[in-house]
């Protein structure tokens, strides 16, 4: 096993301990909350024990300077920063110590606690109305024993104990138990850390990065963060390449139990909580007019956007100066709405990876929104490869998903072309399935995966998998041209009962039940198409060329598929007749027939 398969491992192992210390606490809530209902006291529990164990180092000097610069109202909230150590605070009296001592009046002491932290944490509780779920606690009397489960002496979660990695995985294991209490799905929350690795890897393979003397210096964007696994991981891989990185991060989220997490984190850390903002990207951009180096999300799929269609509709009349100028999907699925809105923040120079599954490679004929939107990539020479993942790499589906490489500066040998890498069988199978995650993409299959993006040709890559069995990569370079054709209406005339053709002011009528479309490539010429395949067997026939459509798709079976001979008959026959032999003489054994 891999350094690195051994560090995953070991964060999985961590983050399944800590969630099982943490999910004692649930028990606690039995009764007074339905099992699906835990999360809303459980995760707002974990945010707030995170910045309690930050903070409980600095606690007393906190309250010393809160006392010293009580009259320097303007000022104090710098001093009390300074003093925590953190661009967070708590001016309490108490800790959770302190808080198990008075069960009589832990009511009381508890909301003194949550009002001494600073408006920066209070923001991020009231998002998870957090109050509410107080008033329930107490109600039902659970609230002193929530707070003494959390209070257990190795449930340390402070930032030296738990990396933000490991908080992120805590926080992933424990959406999973409540997702399936009450039959939701976890992954919609989250992507495993081989999936994102993998995207980090290709974003930065053969990269020009902006770098001078003080090192790398970039921007990272995830529209869909959760609670910012992605953005960890790039600025780990920038500064595995450079220790001297500059990594600033940038993400919005809709849920705000994820956002409490990512925003937690980020604070502890040193990083800035404006980066990080909360609400529906679609509807309610927050980073309007702002361009990234690096664009990577996983935004959901099979998730329809009536809700945003106001705006997203008045953004499309924007044209360019809007995020969906080339067209609009359908109302059923808004992944292509993501897929634009990182496109228009990218840099000039920038590079966006972004799951999207297989609707996005050819649903919606020529002139529809989705056929737009693939042939805006594609003309703007800004698709620069595709990779299918194996199934079963996700939590919540099994089905077909795809990594698109978005590149805004194309080298020159990849300038009008395409690649596409079938990386479907590149993988090892897991030796526990979590949901429907069957299979990681080990460190050997992310390499040859990499390899074979790097090294841009047509190729085949096989080798043995970690556990013996083959992984395989396949992959294929393109003209972006050839994913393209013209939908051409040919017309055939109404005949007369002599076989002539009618006709109304000197043209022939067409005959609409004998309508018929022709998707033509766009590397052929209409004409000769319609010589050779249609007028052989329909001479009077011609093309409409006023209802001509250029469309888009991206057949991704059908460039990888291969044809598997038939076997002959002569051979199946005989396979039968021995397979009846065999039966009849069981059957003559069974009766006594061959005694």
């Amino acid at each position: 096993m891999s350094p690195s398969e051994q560090k995953i491992n070991e964060v999985g192992r961590r983050a399944q301990e800590n969630a099982n210390l943490i999910w004692n606490a649930a028990n606690s809530l039995f009764g007074a909350f339905k099992p699906h209902e835990y999360g809303l006291v459980i995760l707002p529990m974990c945010v707030i024990k995170r910045f309690h164990d930050c903070l409980l180092p600095t606690h007393d000097a906190v309250l010393e300077a809160n006392k010293q610069y009580e009259s320097f109202r303007e000022l104090k909230v710098g001093f009390l920063k300074e003093a925590a150590g953190y661009q967070f605070y708590n001016t309490s009296k108490y800790t959770f110590s302190k808080l198990i001592t008075d069960p009589e009046n832990i009511e009381d002491n508890f909301r003194d606690y949550l009002v001494g932290f600073s408006d920066n944490v209070q923001q991020i509780l009231s998002r998870m109305n957090f109050q509410a779920q107080i008033d329930r606690m107490v109600e039902a009397g659970v609230l002193y024993q929530v707070i003494v489960d959390f209070s257990a002496e190795d449930l340390d979660m402070s930032p030296n104990r738990i990396s933000t990695v490991d908080m992120g995985y805590i926080f992933e294991n424990l959406v999973q138990r409540f997702s399936e209490s009450y039959n939701e799905e976890a992954g919609a929350h989250f992507t495993s850390r081989d999936i994102i690795y993998l995207m980090c890897d290709l974003l930065l393979t053969d990269n020009d990065i902006v770098k001078d003397d003080d090192g790398i210096h970039c921007t990272v964007y995830d529209m869909t963060m959760g609670t910012s696994q992605m953005l960890t991981c790039m600025e780990e891989r920038l500064k595995q390449l450079d220790s001297k990185a500059t990594v600033q991060t940038f993400g919005q989220e809709i849920n705000p139990f994820t956002m409490g997490i990512a925003v937690a984190d980020t604070m502890i850390h040193g990083g800035d909580p404006d980066n990080m903002q909360f609400g529906d990207t679609l509807s309610d951009d927050k980073f309007a007019g702002y361009q990234f180096d690096f664009v990577i999300s996983n935004p959901p799929f099979g998730i329809d956007w009536k809700r945003e269609a106001t705006v997203v509709e008045a953004e499309h009349k924007k044209g360019e100066a809007g995020r969906f100028a080339p067209g609009l999907p359908s109302k059923s699925d808004g992944q292509m709405l993501f897929l634009m809105n990182g496109v228009k923040k990218l840099k000039g120079t920038g590079r966006m990876a972004i799951i999207q599954n297989s609707s996005s490679l050819s649903t919606g004929d020529a002139g529809s929104g989705q056929s737009n939107i693939r042939r805006y990539l594609i003309e703007n020479d800004w698709l620069d490869a595709i990779v299918q993942l194996p199934n079963n790499s996700f939590y919540n589906t099994d089905i077909a998903t795809y990594i698109w490489i978005v590149n805004k500066d194309k080298p020159q040998e990849r300038k009008g072309k395409v690649q596409l890498i079938d990386a479907s069988k590149c993988c090892q199978s897991r030796w526990k399935p979590i949901g429907n995650k069957r299979v990681d993409i080990s460190e050997k299959s992310r390499t040859m995966i990499v390899q074979a993006y790097g090294e841009y040709c047509t190729e085949t890559y096989e080798d043995a998998g970690e556990d013996g069995k083959p992984i395989v990569c396949r992959s294929k370079i393109l003209d972006g041209i050839s994913l393209g054709y013209r939908k051409v209406m040919v017309e055939t005339p109404v005949y007369n009962e002599d076989g002539t053709s009618i006709l109304k002011r000197g043209k022939k009528v067409a005959d609409a039940a004998k309508r018929d479309a022709e998707n033509i490539p766009l590397t052929e010429e209409v004409e000769e198409y319609i010589s050779r395949e249609v007028l052989p067997y329909n001479p009077d026939a011609w093309v409409d060329e006023s209802k001509t459509k250029i469309g888009y798709e991206i057949p991704f079976t059908r460039m990888f598929y291969e044809y598997t001979p038939i076997e002959p008959s002569v051979d199946i026959a005989a396979r039968i007749a021995v397979r009846e032999q065999n039966l009849m003489a069981e059957l003559h054994k069974l009766f006594g027939k061959g005694d």
